[in-house]
């Protein structure tokens, strides 16, 4: 799921809103917040915006698939999934109808690093929506027959997930990347792991990590600050504080050299492949410039990669490149898609153009156009939308960053020299250390993909799991 430069980059430019206000052609200001912790150790943060009667919650609980046990890999998305199928108090039908009725939304999703929870409502549905949102937190209890139906449905989406090798390869890159790290886990989990848990890992689970104190709330909207304080003081103070062990996290190790996934899908007619290694944390001091660079090289349509790769040469329709941000070093990867019989020209020429930003760098007129095109994408009159403000808080609080985060965004863009852009290619653009992963028809590619790397491993699409 999802650091703040992807975030805005991400939640607001392509939705075309801005979560920060823009003060003048040259800055971004995040509107003022409070942030109060309850005597039980929950976080509140609490902003303002009073355009429309609407309020947005915003929650990090401070587990995610890292936290699941080996074998139990999608633990905590079925915790998750499972969190509106049943209080003591409520049915999932209960639940449902409670909040349908009144046009709330509550839903629950697990991420690497966190599991989020998201709410909107009109001001008017507060007291319903807080009723019903701590129910859920707090006395759910995961009914055997649910736990049953969603075991069922997930493993069945892992099987149709496998007949898509685009929705299946970054599963597959991240098991082979990240080998033995937690961050190899596929989130969703996979046929077997998903077939071993039973209700009782599901309960250990919510024990274990759901608590006030292992729990950030962002609440954004039509309210004032101290009302809402009093009102969440409340209800959430209600819940008894938890001794919790939050999940620590080693660094992963990049893999020196280069080794080579094929994953075999007989039927495709497609290879889809991704390169890369591992990447950088979402504190990392070099992120902004990062993702100045990576803009140019991977993101935006007219990128060296999709200008060769799609508009130049039209062996396909999109080539991207991106930095996972996450707790520690998540993946950098170059990905993209061709025809089986051009697999081995796109292969070529992906590599090509890493080889040429290492050697040739990029110009001032690059640098020039790409620090516009960022800085473009927060207009003065985009509108600010509640749902992302939260996200952004949630996410700044969960990282152990501040305001300036924002604040401070378009100054570091505008510090940015071609000197710092040579530096970060040099550091964090992986050459001549790479991991490649393939789904694609081995009878038709297994030969020629050989030379790219001196260990080539091989897996069947139609197996168990992504390892």
């Amino acid at each position: 799921m999802k650091y703040f430069i992807s975030l805005i980059l991400t939640l607001l430019i392509f939705t075309g809103f801005s979560s920060a206000q823009t003060t003048n052609s040259n800055s971004l200001k995040l509107p003022p917040y409070k942030k109060v912790i309850l005597e039980n150790g929950m976080t509140i943060l609490l902003m303002e915006q009073h355009e429309v009667p609407f309020i947005s919650f915003n929650m990090a609980i401070g587990a995610g698939s890292t936290s699941d046990p080996i074998g139990k890999e999608g633990l905590a998305a079925m915790t998750a999934d499972l969190m509106r199928k049943g209080t003591k108090n409520r049915t999932a039908e209960q639940i449902a109808a409670q909040l349908e009725g009144a046009g709330i939304g509550l839903f629950f999703d697990a991420g690497q690093d966190l599991t989020s929870a998201q709410g909107e409502l009109l001001k008017k549905d507060l007291d319903l929506m807080l009723e019903v949102f701590f129910d859920v937190l707090t006395n759910s209890n995961f009914p055997q027959t649910e736990v049953e139906k969603l075991q069922k449905l997930s493993i069945s989406n892992i099987k149709e997930a496998k007949d898509s090798a685009q929705s299946a390869i970054r599963r597959y890159y991240n098991a082979y990347l990240f080998g033995n790290h937690p961050y190899a886990r596929p989130v969703s989990g996979d046929e077997k792991s998903l077939a071993s848990i039973t209700r009782d890992d599901i309960v250990k689970f919510y024990d274990s990590y759901y608590g006030p104190s292992n729990i950030i709330l962002s609440v954004v909207g039509d309210f004032s600050s101290l009302e809402m304080e009093k009102t969440l003081a409340t209800r959430f103070g209600q819940w008894n504080k938890k001794v919790l062990a939050p999940t620590k996290l080693a660094e992963p190790i990049a893999f020196k050299g280069k080794k080579l996934l094929l994953v075999d899908k007989p039927d495709t007619t497609q290879t889809f492949f991704v390169i890369g290694n591992v990447g950088i944390s979402k504190t990392n001091p070099d992120r902004v410039g990062i993702e100045i660079v990576n803009t140019l090289f991977g993101v935006r349509f007219t990128s060296l990669l999709n200008s060769e790769l799609r508009i130049r040469t039209g062996l396909t329709y999109g080539a991207r490149s991106s930095f996972a941000q996450n707790q520690v070093p998540g993946p950098f990867l170059i990905s993209t898609f061709t025809q089986n019989a051009t697999t081995e020209q796109a292969i070529d020429l992906a590599l090509e153009i890493l080889n040429r930003l290492h050697e040739k760098g990029i110009t001032e007129e690059q640098l020039k156009s790409t620090k516009a095109y960022i800085k473009g994408q927060f207009a003065p009159d985009t509108i600010e939308v509640s749902s992302q403000l939260a996200a952004v808080l949630t996410d700044i609080e969960s990282s152990g960053l501040d305001e300036k985060e924002i604040n401070e965004f378009f100054a570091k863009i505008d510090a940015f020299t071609l000197a710092d852009a040579q530096r970060i290619i040099k550091q964090y653009f992986p050459k001549e250390n790479l991991v490649f992963v393939l789904i694609g028809k081995s009878q038709e590619i297994s030969n020629l993909v050989k030379k790219y790397a001196p260990q080539v491993d091989t897996k069947q699409i139609s197996q168990d799991g992504f390892k």
